[in-house]
């Protein structure tokens, strides 16, 4: 007998009406964590939509947009795993242009986007702001490691077998030397830190368009 398959609409209607059944009023942040390649932005803009559909706010930002400069990224070297993990992303720019702020509310304004890796320089920050009541969610590699523990009221690892994420980051870069380095990033940290135990909900992303919420029973 086939396994049912839920769409995915129904999927991220079904975590929006948990999350705003727990967090109904004021600012919610939300982290979508996850194996480069797992799906993670495109699941979170759904997530913002499904939210801004239920009539709530939502804002976006990846951690993608808050590296650090090149020459600190690649300061261990380019074939270094611990690099990657460790040297990636500013977390106190993160922390001070967007978390804390958007924490504050009322008149604070906050920036989605701090860096832009491509042409490895800072953005011009665009500052917003937003209504009492709404909801911040962010996407991107490493969620869960310590420097950002506590900051998140809700959090979602998109889990994929390791296969599928190497081929998929493969595919997108056609550079398996690089694959290969973020795979051992990435190893580093599940082994340092246990993200799929730490995230709220555990989401099976294997099938994009018929992702399955899985529970402890079935993990």
């Amino acid at each position: 007998m086939a396994k049912w398959a839920p769409q995915r609409k129904d999927t991220v209607n079904a975590l929006a009406d948990e999350i705003l059944h727990n967090y109904g009023r004021g600012r919610v942040i939300i982290a979508i964590d996850g194996l480069e390649g797992a799906g993670t932005a495109g699941f979170a803009d759904d997530l913002a939509e499904a939210f801004e559909a239920k009539g709530h706010t939502a804002f976006r930002a990846s951690l993608n947009d808050f590296q650090q400069r090149r020459s600190l990224r690649l300061a261990r070297g380019a074939d270094s795993a611990e690099g990657f993990y460790q040297d990636t992303f500013d977390y106190s720019v993160l922390r001070r242009v967007l978390i804390e702020p958007f924490r504050l509310g009322g008149s604070a304004a906050f920036v989605t986007a701090a860096f832009d890796a491509s042409r490895d320089v800072q953005v011009e920050p665009k500052w917003v702001t937003g209504p009492d009541d709404a909801l911040l969610i962010v996407d991107g590699l490493f969620l869960n490691r310590p420097e950002l523990a506590g900051l998140w009221n809700y959090s979602l690892w998109l889990d994929v077998p390791t296969e599928d994420s190497e081929r998929r980051v493969t595919e997108d870069t056609g550079d398996a030397d690089r694959t290969a380095v973020h795979a051992a990033g990435q190893a580093l940290y599940r082994a340092a830190v246990s993200p799929r135990r730490k995230a709220t909900a555990i989401i099976d992303n294997t099938d994009s368009e018929h992702p399955r919420r899985q529970f402890a029973d079935s993990c």
